[in-house]
């Protein structure tokens, strides 16, 4: 017996529309029905596997159902609405066990697990000499529905593990949907041994539907090319433009705090929403944040608020270093990214000496031209980036 569509995520796009939210855009809705039909593909699997008496003895055969589910890769350019309609999936899919995570940060993840696993076989607590295996159980274990913001594979250490990782996953019924700039053809494109990647392209081919989002507008540009996206002075008005501008570009979704592992550490992020971050400057610049920080933020987020930036001077030379560190980051990610400010961004560092002064007018040039629309437009953040990963 069918099980009748739900249209549940058709219904949370209609009533976005409704309320002004968003326009509705024609190849948004074409994800939107491939979406409803991966989850009513879920929900029937499900029901099927629930159904079994066989129990621990019908877990092969089990795997190998949902193995045939092909999950769903969205891409396109920046601003077409691909993280909207992943948290509108993650809302309302049938999975329980399901995670939610950008695509660098299960790679770092997956080579701490690797490593941990050849500590414990260093110390006789494991046996074998294959570790991705015993990893992609670990994973499997925890997650049936894998959902990858922004695919992108820039370095040799993951496109060396990607294919043997991912048949091991897709093996125990773990499904993949993800969105990504890129499309898969182009993933690691002029990377190092190349050759040795297209294995995982072709499996990626057999077990997830690609989707071009081709949509012709930018929305997130649309909203964040007639905005101030540097707010200033700090105040009440300027609060509640931020606010505003935070609601519009999160389609006024549900805010959740997260944190990115950084080798061993953790940079929390307060809150987050359709995929865009939102720091104060105390979060950023008065913790003791460095380079590699501030760059995995950046790929992290492809757009990021930070709010209550102070006039700095000497006493706070370390922060105002800090803001050097982050701005370079971001800009050179071409990272979208909205302030509000205590004062203009050519009087937010004084002092009589020190080289900050002299780093500090790059900082302004770069802040200035962070609004224009030409940076805005995001086209530097859609080119590979250069493998700048270590693991």
């Amino acid at each position: 017996m069918e099980l009748p569509s739900s249209r549940a995520l058709a219904r949370r796009y209609e009533a976005l529309v409704a309320s002004g939210a968003i326009v509705e855009d024609a190849a948004q809705l074409a994800a939107v029905r491939k979406l409803d039909a991966l989850n009513d593909h879920l929900a029937e699997v499900r029901l099927a596997s629930k159904k079994s008496s066989l129990g621990w003895l019908f877990a092969r055969k089990k795997n190998e159902m949902w193995a045939a589910v092909r999950g769903l890769y969205m891409w396109g350019g920046v601003g077409r609405g691909k993280t909207m309609l992943m948290d509108l999936f993650m809302e309302v899919t049938v999975i329980r066990r399901k995670r939610r995570v950008h695509f660098h940060e299960f790679m770092a993840e997956t080579h701490e697990r690797i490593h941990a696993w050849r500590q414990a076989l260093k110390r006789g607590e494991v046996k074998g000499d294959d570790p991705i295996p015993p990893v992609a159980d670990q994973i499997a274990l925890e997650t049936r529905l894998l959902c990858f913001d922004e695919f992108a594979v820039t370095d040799i250490a993951d496109a060396m593990i990607l294919g043997r990782l991912f048949t091991q996953l897709f093996a125990r019924g773990v499904i993949v949907v993800a969105t990504s700039n890129v499309a898969t053809e182009n993933l690691y494109k002029d990377g190092l041994n190349r050759q040795l990647f297209l294995p995982f392209l072709s499996l990626l081919s057999k077990h997830v539907e690609v989707l071009k989002l081709d949509s012709p507008t930018d929305y997130r540009l649309e909203k964040l090319g007639g905005s101030k996206v540097y707010m200033t002075p700090l105040g009440t008005e300027t609060a509640r433009a931020f606010d505003d501008l935070w609601r519009a570009l999160t389609h006024g979704m549900p805010e959740h705090a997260e944190h990115l592992e950084m080798k061993g550490r953790r940079i929390e992020v307060p809150r987050v929403a359709s995929g865009i971050a939102r720091f104060s400057f105390a979060d950023l610049c008065c913790n003791p944040l460095g380079a590699a920080d501030y760059l995995r933020i950046a790929h992290a987020y492809g757009t990021v608020f930070i709010e209550n930036v102070p006039a700095m001077d000497m006493a706070r030379r370390n922060e105002a270093k800090r803001f050097i560190n982050l701005i370079d980051t971001l800009y050179d990610n071409g990272v979208k990214t909205v302030i509000s400010a205590e004062v203009d961004a050519d009087g937010l560092y004084r002092a009589a000496s020190g080289a900050e002064i002299f780093e500090f007018d790059r900082t302004i040039s770069r802040l200035i031209e962070m609004r224009s629309d030409a940076y805005l437009s995001g086209e530097n953040r859609s080119t590979a980036r250069p493998d700048m990963h270590s693991h």
